[in-house]
């Protein structure tokens, strides 16, 4: 391992990689290690957690550019103290880093309102596979000119290129921030809720389904399956939605509903977001799902009767205006979570939607596709990494279709 000071001794790190063909696995916060396929070759990890300045904050533009080994919790609380904030939550904020979140376009419940983080960048800095320091996209909001470089690295996992710089948009935070905690009876419930919060007046931050086993973690009571609403802006307009949920859900099979605020609501989000890492025990494998939100509820009640086929536990959650779920397995038998994890993407895959297995012990990974087929954008994808890696040494194998 190597730990770089700055882009410029990146850059002349992958140089000397690049001329014996080493490969390279960039690391920031470690959050997203685990992701993709095991690595084909074992070369040098480059580690960029002493890039971590603020290097310049606009207020009045509402733009920051950061070091990509700047964690998120850090540079939040830095905008914190000009009443801005980067909208983006994805788990670990205290470990994540700027340019893992973008490497790996990881996001969190408010990504329903504020969408993810190619929603959000604007210029990136990037060293190449020859070591050389490309720029792209600009410092403001306005930015038009050219191919968009910048978002063909977000979501590329360190295969084409290491982010050192970005520079992102912000907003300014909102004056109230809560959360209600809506239960039902069944999961097709929760569903149904979500769908008529999506066709109303409602404008959420935040849009989740949690299962009883999800449940049973984030809100230490288990049994049934929840809808955790966002809603954040000026108070009037939170007090408002606030009791318009209530008076929406309660015609549709609403238990109750509890309003969350401050550190209640803060542990809460935390506690959805560590599912499987933390808060689930005896932890056999990781899934994530692209759906249809109109198909959501309905997909996560029929994998959880197939983990219960095979004897095993499952924690389900989804982003339900989007579609985005997560499927944490638990159980010890190697064949039965290897037969739940092909089933649960066959019945994805059925569906329409896509799977990734997000983590899972080496021995499975083994036995389990990581990633789904690649489509007939791989071929594209292909000529990409060959343009801008042709050694292959910038995270040989990880990505879809081995690239």
């Amino acid at each position: 391992m190597v730990f770089p000071g700055t882009k410029d001794e990146i850059a002349a790190v992958v140089r000397l990689a690049s001329e014996d063909s080493v490969p390279v696995m960039p690391s920031g916060g470690g959050t997203k290690l685990h992701i993709g396929a095991p690595p084909g070759r074992v070369g040098l990890v480059v580690g960029l957690r002493r890039l971590d300045r603020v290097i310049e904050h606009e207020p009045g533009d509402l733009t920051v550019t950061a070091e990509a080994g700047t964690t998120l919790g850090a540079l939040q609380t830095s905008l914190g103290h000009r009443g801005q904030w980067l909208s983006l939550d994805p788990p670990w904020a205290d470990r994540a880093t700027i340019g893992g979140i973008l490497a790996s376009n990881a996001s969190g419940p408010r990504r329903h309102l504020y969408g993810t983080a190619r929603d959000l960048l604007l210029g990136v800095t990037v060293v190449m596979a020859d070591g050389s320091i490309v720029r792209g996209g600009g410092k403001v909001v306005k930015n038009v000119a050219g191919y968009d470089l910048p978002k063909l690295f977000i979501g590329s996992f360190g295969t084409l290129g290491i982010i050192v710089e970005a520079t992102l948009k912000l907003r300014p935070r909102p004056d109230a921030d809560r959360l209600v905690l809506a239960r039902f009876h069944h999961l097709k419930d929760a569903g149904r809720a979500a769908q008529a919060v999506m066709a109303s007046d409602l404008i959420p931050s935040a849009l989740e389904i949690a299962d009883a086993e999800a449940l049973r973690i984030v809100a230490a009571d288990g049994g049934g399956a929840a809808l955790l609403i966002g809603v954040d802006g000026i108070p009037e307009q939170v007090d408002w939605q606030c009791a318009e949920v209530g008076r929406l859900l309660g015609g549709l099979g609403m238990i109750d509903a509890r309003m969350l605020d401050g550190t209640a609501r803060d542990e809460a989000w935390r506690a959805l977001g560590a599912i499987g890492r933390s808060g689930f025990g005896d932890v056999a494998a990781i899934m994530k799902w692209g759906l249809l939100p109109t198909q959501v509820a309905e997909v996560l009640e029929q994998a959880a009767v197939i983990a219960q086929t095979q004897g095993l536990r499952a924690a389900l959650t989804a982003h339900a205006g989007v579609g985005i779920a997560t499927a944490v397995l638990s159980g010890a038998d190697a064949a039965g979570v290897v037969t739940t994890l092909g089933e649960w993407r066959a019945l994805v895959l059925g569906a329409g939607g896509h799977a990734l297995l997000e983590w899972a012990p080496l021995a499975v990974k083994e036995r389990m596709a990581v990633w789904d087929e690649p489509g007939p954008a791989s071929r594209i994808m292909t000529a990409l990494k060959q343009r801008l890696d042709p050694r292959g040494i910038l995270n040989p194998g990880r990505f879809v279709g081995g690239i």
